[in-house]
């Protein structure tokens, strides 16, 4: 496995947090994957925020990765599940968003 710059595999972490946002979001719209142009919407996007995923482990541990992947995806859809679909976001809520982002900035600190 040919190791990237760890900028680039950052880039690359981040996109892929991006696209986990997107797909989670869209999974609402496929009902279950009963619907089929956002279910294929949903497929796709999760390929290609494997794909980043995939390059960012070339540089980043794979421990590490993931959980700033599934953090990003986490907080990130919490939070425009609040703005998008009115979710509660109630104090507890909001907090226990910032406490994922603090953890996604000490993984990147200390990695």
């Amino acid at each position: 496995m040919d190791p990237v710059a760890p900028g680039y595999a950052w880039i690359c972490l981040l996109i892929a947090g991006a696209l986990e946002i997107v797909w989670a979001l869209a999974m609402k719209h496929a009902h279950g994957f009963t619907k089929l142009w956002p279910s294929v919407f949903v497929l796709s996007v999760m390929a290609v925020s494997f794909y980043f995923l995939s390059q960012s482990l070339k540089s980043i541990p794979v421990g590490t990765a993931y959980a700033v992947w599934t953090g990003i995806g986490a907080a990130g859809a919490a939070v425009f599940g609040m703005i998008l679909y009115h979710e509660p976001a109630t104090a507890g809520r909001l907090a226990s968003v910032v406490l994922v982002v603090a953890g996604i900035v000490g993984l990147k600190i200390f990695s």
